[in-house]
């Protein structure tokens, strides 16, 4: 699809309209970023495994029940999506302590939260995307009560059906951050589903293979987003017909 203006440029994606008012086209670039654009870089291919990670997720989520703003692949580093209302908001699901958590908060790094925990920020780079309660979401008129109860409960579905998929992978998914908006008033999941977006350790020896690879330097982030990709493919060899 024939990409037209560039509508929104991310930390590490672009959003491009096209002919269709309803579709866009999101186009995953090569950079990295920590601690909120203080740490930057560029990866040649980065781009290209986050795009089919992402599209590959959401195929899942999809097939089960969760509705997600993703049509189809683009070219290698793009999908189309659906255009969406986006909301301000990031939904951030725990299942293991770490990063800004254990950092805040009295918690012991690697400790399991049980049950899982759901951490709303409020998404504005400006303000650092702090920490937002549900009074705040209200008294902005961000979402409802209702609709806040149903974004966080789809978070916990897409958390076990995440938890589960990357288990039989051996790996832990540690934590991982979503975001959603509206498609015909109806509440969707954006964004994306990548190695940028989630922590995932080795289940036996504690490797992380996400973006603190990069983060925190503990080696070579491409090798890390590669292995993932491998594990998820040798999946696919062994389980789709």
């Amino acid at each position: 699809m024939a990409k037209n203006e560039l509508l929104y440029e991310g930390k590490a994606k672009s959003i491009y309209g096209t002919e269709n008012p309803d579709e866009l086209v999101a186009v995953f670039r090569d950079d990295i970023t920590a601690f909120n654009g203080e740490k930057k870089d560029c990866f040649s291919g980065k781009g290209i495994l986050n795009v089919g990670v992402s599209a590959f997720f959401f195929s899942m989520l999809e097939e089960n029940g969760i509705k997600t703003h993703f049509i189809r692949m683009g070219d290698e580093r793009s999908m189309v999506v659906s255009k969406l209302e986006m909301i301000p908001l990031e939904f951030v699901g725990r299942n293991r302590a770490a990063g800004s958590l254990v950092k805040k908060f009295p918690f012991e790094e690697g400790q399991v939260l049980d049950p899982p925990l759901i951490i709303t920020d409020y998404k504005n780079d400006e303000r650092g995307d702090p920490p937002i309660c549900d009074d705040i979401i209200y008294a902005l008129g961000i979402l409802t009560p209702e609709e806040l109860g149903q974004v966080r409960e789809m978070t916990l579905k897409i958390n076990e059906i995440l938890f589960e998929f990357f288990d039989k992978l051996g790996l832990l998914l540690v934590d991982f951050k979503i975001e959603f908006g509206r498609l015909d008033g109806e509440i969707v999941l954006g964004d994306e589903i990548s190695m940028d977006s989630m922590r995932l350790w080795d289940k036996e020896t504690g490797e992380s293979f996400d973006k603190d690879v990069y983060r925190f330097g503990k080696g070579d982030v491409m090798s890390a987003y590669g292995r993932v990709v491998e594990k998820i493919e040798e999946w696919k060899r062994q389980n789709v017909r």
